[in-house]
């Protein structure tokens, strides 16, 4: 007897395929949906155990000694009964998870006296237009490690949009992401970041300083050529697109055109669908040099002349460079050139540098602000 129990590859009728098509997305998003809200519901279930402990340990001073017993005796009991899931550290991380968010949710909070107020009944975080909660609980207690509010606040956003797993979160964190755009905005900008995360209005707004390469696996001493990094780039597309940003399709490299009778090919050439342009990104090795900024020029100013649309914005030059020179940038373009020069490395920097250098920054605006600098043109 033939085996009939084996999954069949069927092609499906012409006139059934519309609906199949949509009878699969149903499913797909379906199982999309159960997936989300289970996470969801563990993230919810560890806040609510989260606010029990804490305010069973704030029933009073003179339990101190109660309150280090509880969670040690809970993870004895609990995993016992219900398995993994109820260590010691995790339930440390809920206590401190509900700490860190507990304004987050409508109808809990803490008072001065440690007792939560008469409206903050458990059930009241599970109503389906509450969502408080986006990320899953292995991201969240990444996120709990954080100190800085305004850092923390902005990855939870971007992880959440981008739909980062917990790997490109930390990386992320670990190039120093936050720092890295807060260098080039504003004060005004740098608290919009906590509050909105990365938002994408203006060309300046794609823009690093520097990108962090660190994933191409280059020796920053080892001896390599433009083509070599360009095709580093292309073996590791997925997480370049990454380091780049929101909103980043990739087009071609080496994309070649034509003008006066004379090839020229630009190294890489991206498309930003929320800036609605195209974005041109030239490699170089070494230091950068007028020419390179004048060889952009003719790049995007081509583009923008025989490639764009009509309803698409301008052409976007970036050049990647292992040293940039910024008063060669200024000098060499106009005010209004849609060209930018950005440093690269092949390493992850330094944490403590970046933080340094951006509290360096935001101390000097501050100055600026008050005037303390007078003018400071001559510099």
């Amino acid at each position: 007897m033939k085996n009939t129990s084996k999954k069949l590859a069927l092609t499906p009728k012409t006139e059934i395929t519309g609906l199949l098509q949509d009878i699969r997305s149903l499913i797909t998003a379906a199982r999309s949906m159960v997936a989300r809200n289970i996470n969801r519901l563990q993230v919810l279930t560890n806040f609510k155990i989260g606010r029990r402990i804490v305010e069973e340990e704030q029933k009073g001073a003179a339990r101190a000694e109660y309150g280090k017993y509880i969670i040690p005796e809970l993870s004895l009991h609990l995993t016992a009964e219900f398995g993994r899931g109820f260590s010691r550290s995790n339930l440390e991380y809920m206590r401190k998870f509900y700490l860190t968010y507990q304004s987050r949710v409508p109808g809990i909070s803490q008072t001065t006296s440690g007792k939560s107020n008469s409206n903050s009944n458990l059930t009241v975080i599970e109503g389906n237009d509450i969502k408080p909660f986006l990320l899953s609980w292995s991201q969240y207690v990444f996120l709990i490690s954080l100190d800085n509010e305004n850092e923390r606040n902005f990855y939870e956003i971007e992880a959440a949009e981008n739909n980062w797993t917990l790997p490109e979160l930390r990386r992320q964190f670990d190039s120093g992401l936050y720092e890295r755009l807060a260098l080039s905005r504003d004060k005004a900008s740098i608290k919009a970041l906590s509050k909105e995360g990365q938002v994408i209005a203006k060309p300046g707004d794609i823009i690093k300083n520097p990108y962090v390469l660190e994933f191409l696996g280059i020796d920053e001493r080892a001896q390599f050529s433009e083509t070599d990094f360009e095709r580093a780039i292309i073996n590791k597309l997925e997480h370049f697109l990454l380091e780049l940003g929101k909103g980043f399709l990739f087009e071609a490299r080496q994309k070649r055109f034509t003008f006066d009778e004379e090839h020229f090919f630009v190294d890489l050439v991206f498309y930003n669908r929320l800036l609605r342009s195209y974005v041109l990104i030239d490699l170089k090795i070494g230091k950068l040099t007028h020419q390179d900024l004048g060889q952009m020029q003719m790049y995007v100013n081509y583009f923008d002349r025989y490639v764009k649309r009509d309803y698409e914005n301008s052409t976007i030059g970036i050049i990647l460079c292992r040293k940039k020179n910024a008063a060669l940038v200024e000098i060499t373009l106009p005010k209004d050139a849609n060209i930018h020069a950005s440093e690269y490395q092949l390493y992850l920097p330094s944490k403590d540098e970046l933080r340094q250098k951006l509290m360096d920054w935001t101390i000097e605006a501050d100055m600026i602000d008050d005037g303390d600098f007078g003018d400071k043109s001559e510099n």
